[in-house]
């Protein structure tokens, strides 16, 4: 090689940091040995103390637990269809079956879950595409204005002793476009009585609680002409969790919610109604121990009022963990009448040295530069150093995150051809859908 080309290169490359090996999974690297102390200490990792002394510094397992909560969210934004155009937009492009080995949760990953239910929401009043996709297509569309809004999973035999108990993991999506519910969604705020069971002090009574009026309908819709399921998300998720904790009573169970955005507010509303109405607890045996229920969110937007807040406290066996990324100004919002819930993890993804433009709001609010922040994050000590060996091609998944130096295309997550699939006679047709095996 020519000197010339050789300095040329020594001094692009200098100052950029050596990329982790390829790790599809953030705890690909260790061994069962030390996922068997994350099963020696789960009820302290899923805040049974309010993850006091856990978060700044970082706890290293909670670290690794939170991006693997991620990339469950993840995993509901990737197999939804956005395409405007396709007979299935709305809906999953993967089946149950092949959910996690499709979307690459499967290798390098030590925690092995199955999902058991898909779940669909509806909105009665009018929200942005963002939330409640529309087709385009003329063709019989299956989604009409009920959308795949995420799924219901359980670890299999092999993880639970991992895991130190049989987790029921719900995933919420969050919205495809974020800055349209920014700008077209108004906050108006609803009585939550309808799913919280509410209960003065002493005897004495308190304002109702109230919750932000998208998400709440978003929540409880019901559709009647829906192809999919023809009740709320709230139902569908409620019954089969029902049914899931009646089903594994006789082993410890917990149950984590997860959500993105709008998801992340959505799931802050169903860990709470969980909780409120005892689906944590076998309905055959009311003399049972509630399991533990968490919601680990990203980006939330707040969901309710100073009463939501404080009836949200008064429960026992709910706690939540709310990430945020510093630039991110998404977990403002609304500005009033609103309160924050919970325990809040703050990350700063601007201190990275990977990302291209990091204080973008396209960039912050990215749930795939969240889980980058959590990977790197040194709390409250400056500097940024992945300590989970995350694989930084995932951030040019959908978007133009990583810097050029590491030559990771743009928007590689794509499938082959579109969907386009090429037939027997030579023509091509969009067959973009996994069809169910039931």
């Amino acid at each position: 090689m020519f000197p010339f080309v050789k300095r040329f290169f020594r001094k692009k490359f200098s100052k950029v940091p050596t990329p982790p090996k390829w790790r599809p999974s953030s705890t690909s690297h260790h061994s069962s040995s030390d996922h068997g102390f994350v099963a020696n200490r789960w009820e302290l990792l899923m805040g049974e103390n309010n993850w006091e002394g856990l978060l700044d510094p970082l706890d290293k397992d909670l670290r690794e637990l939170i991006i693997h909560y991620g990339e469950m969210a993840q995993a509901a934004y990737d197999t939804f269809i956005r395409d405007k155009y396709s007979k299935y937009a709305g809906s999953s492009r993967f089946s149950k079956n092949n959910f996690f080995t499709k979307l690459g949760l499967e290798l390098g990953h030590p925690y092995k879950y199955r999902v058991t239910k898909f779940f669909y929401a509806t909105s009665a009043i009018d929200v942005p595409d963002a939330f409640i996709f529309k087709s385009l297509s003329s063709i019989e569309q299956s989604s009409k204005d009920t959308n795949f809004m995420g799924y219901i999973a359980v670890a299999e035999d092999d993880a639970v002793e991992l895991l130190g108990r049989r987790e029921i993991v719900v995933a919420w999506r969050g919205s495809v476009e974020f800055m349209e519910w920014l700008n077209d969604l108004k906050f108006l705020q609803v009585s939550a009585s309808d799913i919280l069971a509410h209960e003065g002090y002493d005897g004495e009574p308190e304002p109702e609680p109230e919750v932000h009026q998208g998400w709440h309908s978003i929540y409880t819709t019901d559709n009647l002409s829906s192809p999919f399921e023809k009740t709320s998300a709230r139902e569908q998720v409620l019954t089969e969790l029902t049914k899931l904790v009646e089903q594994y009573k006789n082993e410890e169970i917990s149950i984590t919610i997860t959500g993105h955005s709008l998801g992340a507010a959505l799931a802050t509303l169903n860990a709470a109604d969980i909780v409120a109405n005892k689906i944590n607890q076998p309905k055959n045996s009311p003399n049972s121990k509630p399991c533990k229920v968490t919601a680990i969110v990203f980006a939330s937007p707040r969901v309710g009022d100073a009463n939501f807040k404080k009836t949200l406290s008064k429960y026992d066996d709910l706690s939540v963990l709310r990430v945020r990324n510093a630039q991110d100004f998404v977990p403002n919002y609304p500005l009033i009448d609103y309160s924050d819930v919970g325990e809040e993890l703050t990350i700063d993804t601007t201190q990275s040295a990977y990302l291209k433009n990091p204080g973008l709001l396209s960039v912050s609010h990215n749930l795939e530069v969240y889980m980058h922040g959590v990977a790197g994050t040194q709390g409250s000590v400056e500097g940024f150093k992945l300590v989970v060996e995350r694989d930084v091609a995932l951030l040019n998944k959908f978007y133009d995150f990583l810097k050029d130096d590491y030559l990771v295309p743009v928007g590689w997550w794509v499938a082959q051809y579109k969907g386009m699939v090429q037939q027997a006679d030579g023509s091509w047709l969009l067959m973009d859908h996994e069809m169910e095996d039931e």
